[in-house]
């Protein structure tokens, strides 16, 4: 049977007539075979012409406005927003009005009106013009498109609370995958691949045997084998607990001088910040970039220079002593030094009506691939730090209305300054300050929601987003690893003098164990921002070969 072929995304540009030649072939040179590119010269007609691209079925992949059009571009791109708010948005600057452009565009810029500004190219192969342009089409795609190739298959029939996390599982690790109802041909296929009667969901990755009754852990620990496969006998030079970014930099930095090096990851690489759909304040990356793709390029990184990386690994405890024993469920691996970068969690809500519809309209973390879902509906973030604040911007695309739930007075208080003014300019979320929700409920998934503010206020709801603020997730460490008071570890010369070796306090990022050692969200009195942990893990590989190195005779 021959599936109906998908209609091309747009790339639309509204241009001037002056700039029409030259980015009409510019757009249509390189994207014509996969978009469809269509061209608005008058600018007072391009809404209504947007909403028809919509009403027939073709998604705005790619939004460009030239500066120079008789009316202000910045204005016209928020106008397009209301008519298609997942598309990317790009203002194209031609080089005569470019220094004039600066001063309105950097502004705009800083709260969100626009993704990027570009200079229209002067002449053939402008690649940094084209790299911009792949980027965001590539943003688009992965966000919010659905995947044309498909790698991984799901069965289910939409009861399954299980699926929410194996999405956002493949999502995070940047692999497509595609949902098929078990009555489907795909559906019937992989029910008699499994055998009579196996529970659903059925995940079928790659050429592997299908995974019946499946969760996201059992998809993680399926990606890379085991570590049991290295044998009795091997032992890691370093292992890392954790690939979030400080885990990620510790690997590649590891690996690439030489180091034995294997990361543990109990979900997803990445961390909670391969969770946010877009970091603008990371240095070298003046465009942005998502926390999957960052976690994504680090992981390749890391890979080809080496590091073995097992997902869906949970670390289960960890016996110090000249070599350490990290338990995992598999077994037992040795190392002559730890780094533990295993991040922090969410903190639950703690309203049981909730917690029983995790998976079926209740998310921890942002699920950037249930935010699809969620086009003409109403959703709430619950948090105040940066990636609630990404998380409500992301959602913005697609919901109708977001609101932001937060205790405290003001976002402000939590938040970067350019996170709360880009959300001042969507006028699909709001922020209810000073408020809490306390109950919840639905028929089989999330449909109201108690607020407490003043009072108790009923809301519908169709998607509850909880990004609570962060707790330790390191129950697991022995008693000679010291931690403060609120369970994060303690390293260097926060280490209580009265632990101290010789009079002397361990290295900057070793804890109480010679030979361990902690970076990042994890580590008392980290910055809790993702530049910081990524200097961290690479920081703490020096530390470590300090370590290793025999001692003098």
């Amino acid at each position: 049977m021959t599936e109906t072929p998908r209609p091309k995304p747009v790339i639309l540009l509204v241009v001037t007539e002056t700039s029409r030649a030259v980015l009409t072939d510019e757009f249509s040179s390189r994207y014509a075979r996969d978009y469809d590119i269509r061209v608005v010269t008058d600018v007072l007609t391009v809404t209504d012409y947007a909403a028809s691209v919509i009403v027939e079925g073709q998604p705005i992949a790619l939004i460009c406005v030239d500066f120079d059009l008789d009316i202000d571009a910045v204005d016209v791109l928020d106008v397009l927003r209301n008519v298609s708010p997942s598309s990317r948005r790009i203002v194209l600057t031609p080089f005569s009005s470019f220094q004039a452009s600066l001063e309105e565009l950097r502004p705009a810029l800083a709260v969100g009106r626009l993704d990027t500004y570009l200079l229209i190219p002067q002449g053939p192969r402008d690649e940094e013009f084209h790299t911009a342009i792949a980027e965001y089409l590539s943003e688009w795609a992965t966000t919010t498109s659905t995947p044309e190739v498909v790698g991984v298959r799901i069965v289910e029939d939409g009861n399954q609370p299980a699926v929410a996390g194996i999405r956002d599982f493949l999502d995070r690790m940047g692999v497509p995958w595609s949902r098929y109802l078990p009555d489907s041909e795909v559906g019937r296929e992989l029910l008699a691949e499994a055998g009579e009667g196996a529970e659903l969901p059925i995940v079928k990755a790659f050429a592997r045997p299908p995974l019946v009754g499946a969760n996201e852990h059992l998809v993680a620990s399926s990606f890379y084998g085991s570590p049991a496969d290295l044998g009795d006998d091997y032992v890691a030079d370093l292992v890392v607990i954790g690939s979030g970014p400080a885990g990620l930099a510790a690997a590649v930095y590891g690996a690439s001088e030489g180091l034995q090096t294997i990361v543990f990851e109990s979900e997803a690489v990445g961390g909670q910040a391969g969770t946010s759909s877009m970091i603008r304040n990371y240095l070298g990356f003046p465009r942005g970039i998502s926390g999957m793709r960052l976690a994504f390029r680090a992981r390749l990184q890391a890979t080809r220079f080496g590091a073995r990386i097992y997902t869906g690994r949970p670390v289960e405890g960890l016996t110090v002593g000249d070599v350490h024993k990290v338990a995992h469920e598999d077994g037992v691996i040795r190392a002559r030094s730890v780094l533990i970068a295993c991040g922090v969690r969410y903190r639950r809500l703690g309203v049981p009506a909730l917690e029983d519809l995790v998976g079926l309209g209740v998310h921890y973390g942002a699920a950037t691939s249930v935010a699809r879902e969620m086009e003409g509906r109403d959703v709430f973030v619950v948090g105040g730090g940066n990636s609630s604040g990404q998380a409500a911007i992301h959602l913005a695309r697609f919901a109708r209305s977001v609101t932001i739930i937060v205790r405290r007075r003001a976002l402000e208080e939590t938040m970067s300054a350019y996170l709360v003014d880009e959300i001042a300019t969507h006028r699909t979320i709001k922020v209810r300050t000073g408020s809490r929700i306390v109950d919840g409920g639905g028929d089989g998934r999330l449909e109201w929601i108690d607020l407490e503010t003043d009072g108790v206020e009923r809301l519908a709801a169709d998607g509850l987003f909880l990004l609570l603020g962060a707790e330790p997730g390191c129950d697991w460490l022995p008693e000679e690893v010291a931690r403060d008071e609120n369970g994060f570890i303690l390293t260097g010369r926060d280490v209580p003098k009265k632990l101290w070796v010789d009079g002397l306090p361990p290295a900057p990022l070793e804890t109480t164990v010679p030979g361990i050692f902690a970076a990042g969200d994890i580590r008392s009195g980290s910055m809790k921002r993702v530049a910081s942990a990524s200097g961290e893990g690479a920081g703490a590989v020096s530390l470590v070969h300090a370590h290793l190195a025999p001692a003098p005779d």
